[in-house]
């Protein structure tokens, strides 16, 4: 039996430091809708507090992992999504920050270690309020929910992309008749 491919949805941020906890938020709300929607099996959940070494281990393995977290932006549009994709290694150096090692660094020493995954893609979403305390601003959790459709979106382009490769390698793809 082979091993289903994992996919691996990482929420960073610490839910009580207000927007800091979009990651988590989503990670929630994704839970909340697989109720009635199911994920694959194949797909994890998972919260983080941003450190790199949980990071690394969450991604480790996986074809695909998509992590969303809070951004920082001067000025910022609370609740602005951006959206980065990576696939193969690294081309330029993470920032350092004064908080010791985070998502730039975890990607940066995943692929010098060649641990990334399959494909990464990042969701940063700008904050309001990072101030301790619990709850979203408006801005934010507006975001919410459109983050988690577009992150299953996601996991399904993946998984059909997947599906479309294997049928072309076991030559099941269809030709039109009489070609």
């Amino acid at each position: 039996m082979t091993q289903v491919p994992r996919i691996a949805v990482i929420g960073v941020g610490n839910a009580f430091r207000h927007d800091d906890g979009i990651g988590p938020a989503v990670v929630r709300r994704l839970r909340e809708r697989a109720l009635d929607r199911p994920l694959p099996p194949s797909v994890a959940l998972v919260d983080c507090d941003g450190e790199s070494g949980r990071l690394m281990s969450l991604w480790e393995g996986a074809e695909l992992a998509v992590v969303v977290d809070a951004a920082h932006a001067h000025p910022g549009h609370p609740g602005r999504v951006h959206r980065f994709d990576h696939e193969g290694p690294c081309t330029r150096r993470a920032v350092t920050s004064s908080h010791g090692l985070g998502l730039g660094e975890a990607v940066e020493l995943s692929d010098v270690l060649g641990r990334l995954p399959g494909k990464l893609i990042v969701f940063a979403v700008e904050g309001a309020d990072h101030s301790l305390g619990t709850g979203l601003s408006p801005a934010v959790a507006a975001a919410v929910a459109p983050l988690a459709a577009t992150v299953e979106a996601e996991i399904t382009r993946h998984r059909d992309a997947r599906a479309r490769n294997a049928d072309r390698q076991a030559g099941g793809e269809s030709r039109p008749a009489g070609g």
